[in-house]
């Protein structure tokens, strides 16, 4: 022991006893920090210190034991040992930002709080909502970002997941080094495919077969994915070659990536797959089966649904009759047919409805004397049936991308409510505009919105391509007019405002500029709403215009920008 200048003694690191200001001592117990915590916890009733000194209570013991322990293990710390340097942050081969754009990102991310605050949002434009946009244009032009972009950068895609894709595939490789070294960014080493891992040279055999045979399974799936997108029948070899040995949620993981690059080829080993002792995997099976126009099962289906869906000659004009499956057999079920309805769905339609979706659609017409989509759909169904008839072609026009019968089921915008023979929500209309040509899709919602407004077309919008068709945007500026017009309430549209400012092409900015002026407001207008209208439009112009400045601003440097002198500066 070491001598205290009051005379007391203290502890040296291995001591057993200590004295204390009181005079009185206390052991310290054989147990470690860990003993002294688990006791704390516990409770002194239920587990006593190991060693209570005469005169002491135990709770008063465990403080006096814990006192000490403290001063040992922080007298008795040792330096740790330096850590190594990291490694350097690898290149990044992509040509850098011209300058104005540079700039412009710094003044996107540092407009965190747009677009957070309710009520009113002025007539400035929201920066933050303009941010995906921007990093789509900057990877569409292959552009690297500024390093000292890079913290902010994965800060906003931390908070807001719909920026992780374009802002880490922007970031690039050097946002995986940063990641490595701040937890507050793993999320960009989990979104990359093998969780940031590199990936192995897909020529190269051996490096293959030792990933997919050794990896983790992030690393594997993203190996798998990486081979389907090059050469689709080696990943789907490579997952032949263990699939007996795969744990059942990875056989799923696994066979979903078959999508990517799916084709005739594949249909071997999903029909296999059909056979598998899991329920999921066995229906992923069968969906992706069906989606093959020409495969097995497609076939097997076509045959199940044709003996449940006829064409009725016998009344004045031609219907189709419906007749839906008595039950559910083996077979059937080998196929991907789910037995058991969700509550409150009958059995027979719950059957009908997956046969009938899992059919070609090329097995209609004939089926259905030589008709085209367009006329099937018009023609009537008995005994209630053409709901789920109809319900269920829709599904298989968009699992099979069919844009004749898609256009079909959608029926004319002008409908009234809309209604296309087949189509029963807002959602289903969505799917089926998303199998037509984007200029055919805008021009649809156009008339959807020239006839019915824009209070259902919100969802139809979202579908739409960026930027909006020249008759889209004209169609949604002069519905926004008329509602301003009318006096209506200005909040109800503030959503599709939003999505004007990111969607209208900004060449119309011109044209809305006669909307910038203080309406007269209707005697039974909204409060305030002439003032919201012109603030609203306001905006809108503004963001357009700053978006066209925003594209200038990434257009590559000219000849002259890149380096040349000015003619006064040649000398």
């Amino acid at each position: 022991m070491n001598g205290a200048p009051d005379g007391r003694h203290t502890a040296i690191p291995d001591g057993r006893h200590t004295a204390i200001p009181d005079g009185r001592h206390t052991a310290i117990p054989d147990g470690t920090w860990e003993d002294l915590v688990t006791t704390a916890l516990l409770g002194t009733d239920r587990r006593a210190p190991a060693h209570v000194p005469p005169g002491r209570t135990a709770p008063a013991a465990l403080l006096d034991a814990a006192a000490v322990a403290t001063v040992r293990r922080r007298a008795g710390l040792r330096p740790g040992r330096a850590a190594g340097r990291p490694e350097r942050a690898p290149a990044d081969p992509r040509p850098p930002l011209p300058a104005p754009a540079a700039r412009r990102l710094t003044t996107l991310l540092a407009d965190r709080s747009g677009g957070a605050g309710g009520g009113r949002r002025g007539s400035s434009p929201d920066l933050m909502e303009l941010l995906p946009q921007w990093l789509a244009a900057a990877n569409a032009h292959g552009y690297a970002a500024p390093p000292q972009a890079l913290p902010a950068l994965l800060d906003a895609a931390r908070g807001r997941t719909d920026l992780r894709p374009a802002a880490l595939a922007f970031a690039g490789p050097r946002a995986l080094w940063l990641a490595r070294l701040n937890p507050d960014w793993r999320f960009a080493l989990r979104a990359a495919p093998g969780g940031g891992a590199a990936l192995p040279d897909t020529e190269d055999a051996e490096a293959v077969r030792r990933l997919w045979q050794e990896g983790l399974f992030a690393e594997r799936a993203a190996l798998l994915g990486a081979l389907r997108a090059r050469t689709p029948a080696r990943g789907r070899e490579l997952l032949a070659s263990t699939w007996a040995t795969e744990r059942a949620e990875d056989r799923l993981m696994f066979l979903d990536s078959l999508r990517t690059g799916l084709s005739d080829s594949d249909e071997p080993f999903l029909e296999q797959a059909l056979g598998d002792r899991s329920r999921n995997v066995r229906a992923t099976a069968a969906e992706l089966l069906s989606a093959l126009p020409d495969s097995a099962l497609a076939a097997r289906m076509a045959v199940r649904a044709m003996g449940c869906v006829a064409l009725d000659r016998t009344g004045d004009a031609p219907a189709i009759v419906v007749e839906a499956p008595l039950a559910c057999d083996a077979d059937m079920e080998r196929d991907g047919v789910v037995a058991t309805p969700p509550p409150g769905r009958g059995q027979r339609s719950w059957w009908l409805g997956q046969l009938v979706e899992s059919a070609p659609l090329a097995t209609w017409p004939g089926r259905l004397g030589g008709r085209t989509p367009g006329e099937i759909v018009a023609l009537p169904v008995t005994d209630g049936w053409q709901g789920e008839l109809h319900a269920a072609w829709c599904r298989a026009a968009v699992r099979q991308r069919d844009a004749a019968w898609s256009r079909a089921l959608l029926g004319s915008p002008s409908a009234p409510e809309a209604g296309g023979p087949g189509a029963v929500s807002l959602a289903e209309r969505a799917k089926l505009l998303a199998a037509l040509e984007p200029d055919e899709r805008a021009a649809w919602v156009a008339g959807f919105i020239a006839t019915h407004g824009l209070s259902e077309a919100f969802q139809l919008l979202g579908v739409c391509a960026v930027p909006w068709a020249a008759p889209l945007g004209r169609a949604v500026v002069d519905a926004l007019d008329i509602a301003r017009e009318a006096g209506s309430y200005p909040w109800s549209f503030s959503g599709v405002m939003g999505l004007a400012e990111r969607c209208l092409d900004p060449a119309e900015a011109t044209r809305l500029e006669a909307l910038l002026a203080l309406p007269d407001e209707p005697e039974d207008a909204a409060p305030g709403s002439g003032g919201y209208w012109a603030e609203a439009f306001q905006r809108l112009v503004t963001t357009l215009r700053l978006r066209a400045e925003m594209a200038r601003e990434l257009q590559p440097p000219g000849p002259r920008e890149e380096g040349a002198q000015p003619p006064d500066a040649a000398g």
